[in-house]
């Protein structure tokens, strides 16, 4: 479960700006995930509250942001693109489409005391 790693990563990174900004703890997180990331939001759910006991963020909550997957045509602009029927291909003119959402992993915030 690579959800694990990314929750280790998550708290690390929220560790580190408690640290910057002489905070006693971790109140919240908050992570925008794309959805063509590959990261299971229920998984990582589970392993940030595994990994959170004994850490300053023992009592924080995590809030998960699914970012739709998006896509654009070089030719048409942009198109309807599911990821349970998965075509990187325009519907109307066949050229390969740029994802252009859907596969980011960021922490938009961590919530300080």
């Amino acid at each position: 479960m690579h959800e694990m790693a990314v929750a280790q990563s998550v708290l690390d990174i929220a560790v580190g700006e408690m640290g910057r900004h002489a905070s006693t703890g971790i109140r919240g997180i908050k992570l925008s995930i794309g959805e063509f990331s590959g990261v299971v939001k229920e998984a990582l759910d589970f392993a940030f509250d595994v990994l959170k006991p004994g850490t300053p963020a023992a009592a924080a909550n995590i809030v998960i942001e699914v970012v739709p997957m998006k896509a654009e045509c070089p030719v048409c602009g942009p198109v309807s693109c599911r990821l349970n029927d998965l075509n990187l291909f325009c519907p109307q003119c066949s050229e390969p489409v740029r994802l252009t959402a859907g596969r980011e992993m960021k922490v938009d915030y961590v919530d300080l005391d």
